[in-house]
């Protein structure tokens, strides 16, 4: 694998330079170390790995780009594709468009409309967890048999899919969020392929939505007006790209490290076990020490962040944890808290694009947190486990656990 260098400096710019494939492989832990690293020694660099882009890892610096949309565009999704021929909608726009899209998106994932879910999210948060004790086995592989299988199913229900599809769709959004590969070409023709086949499934769904529609989130958002226009068919694909991206992966990966820190930390899990009142603390902790999503924006226009000159055109990625881990927002950031008060994260993000799925988010880490540890209060990581973990977005790839038998 790739050996992250240590930063040499430009001679034109006079700013830090790396070359490395921010989405490899790698052992766990790695990803959030290595950019903790960086920021010790400079705000921000220039990879040169593929197309070349600009990465942030402070709080100062990446607050600075979070809040100037004008500035730098969110028409990108990943700093290797410059000029993408999809976009994934809202999360895409910029400008009015996006705020029409959030204002009509907004009560479907409020606070309100999350808590009329809470029945729906613990059943199938306590029937995977039945599931897995009655194998017998006492272990699990928990990335594989629940973390990634709980928001998923979840996301089909409310998207209006059988939940019988999950495996396939497992596949694919793995296939468009953690492949990883040295040839860019390959690398985006796997991502391609993956994406095509999520919206011809997407299209069917659409089509029937046109004719016979339901109570579920595609049939609402076929009723959306946005910049005086019915929602198009298009846009509607784009749309639902960005709902299966969203749906299936972040909570999942985030019930990783939480799972992972509280198998290796049994101080913290005993505290929780003993006093579930603490499990919405501990949650914004696990989100804030272990935030996963490596954001990308394009610059508009020339500008200077922290003394480093963006062009126009230029690419920038700014992984979350970068700022969420920073002594200078954080008193003792590496430390993790389960109590931290206040935890004025950005692990959702910050400024207009901020996650619009928060609360459905934290209901759904809540839920797994307290149904497993009401059936499962002792576990440990499977000794001699190799654990790794994705680069992309900064999540473990499977996370074997055991624990003894009541």
């Amino acid at each position: 694998m790739t050996q992250i260098e240590p930063q040499r400096m430009d001679s034109a710019s006079g700013c830090p330079v790396q070359d490395f494939n921010y989405r490899e492989l790698k052992p766990a832990g790695t990803w959030h170390a290595a950019y903790d690293g960086f920021r010790a020694e400079a705000p921000l660099y220039r990879n040169e790995f593929g197309p070349g882009f600009w990465t942030v890892v402070n709080h100062e610096g990446i607050l600075h780009i979070l809040q100037r949309p004008g500035i730098f565009s969110s028409s990108v999704v990943t700093v290797l594709d410059p000029d993408p021929k999809y976009r994934w909608i809202p999360e895409m726009l910029d400008g009015s468009e996006h705020m029409e899209w959030r204002k009509q998106l907004g009560p479907l994932f409020s606070p309100q409309a999350v808590e009329r879910l809470e029945e729906k999210v613990r059943t199938r948060a306590v029937e995977l967890i039945d599931s897995i004790l009655a194998k017998g086995t006492d272990s699990c592989d928990l990335m594989a048999e629940f973390a990634q299988r709980y928001p998923t199913t979840i996301f089909l229900e409310l998207i209006g899919l059988p939940t019988d599809e999950l495996d396939q769709f497992m596949e694919w959004e793995h296939a468009i969020l953690h492949s990883s590969s040295e040839d860019l070409e390959e690398l985006a023709r796997i991502r391609a392929e993956a994406m095509q086949a999520v919206q011809a499934r997407f299209a069917s769904v659409i089509a029937e939505r046109r004719v016979s529609p339901r109570d579920d989130i595609i049939s609402r958002a076929q009723t959306f007006v946005v910049e005086g226009q019915p929602v198009s068919d298009a846009d509607l694909l784009s749309f639902c790209l960005l709902m299966f991206m969203a749906g299936m992966d972040t909570v999942s990966v985030t019930l990783g490290w939480s799972f992972h820190h509280l198998a290796t930390h049994p101080e913290d899990r005993a505290r929780i076990v003993e006093d579930p009142e603490l499990i919405p603390s501990a949650i914004e902790e696990f989100l804030r020490a272990y935030a996963i999503v490596i954001p990308a924006r394009k610059v508009l226009q020339d500008t200077e962040v922290q003394g480093c000159p963006m062009k126009a055109g230029d690419m920038v990625n700014f992984p979350l944890s970068a700022s969420t881990r920073d002594e200078a927002a954080f008193l003792d950031a590496a430390t993790v808290d389960i109590e931290r008060n206040p935890n004025n994260h950005v692990a959702f993000g910050a400024g207009p694009h901020r996650c619009l799925g928060s609360h459905l988010a934290r209901r759904e880490l809540r839920i797994a947190l307290e149904e497993w540890h009401k059936r499962i209060p002792e576990y440990r990581v499977v000794a001699g486990a190799e654990l790794l973990e994705t680069g992309g977005q900064l999540g473990l790839t499977s996370l074997p656990l055991e624990w003894n038998r009541s």
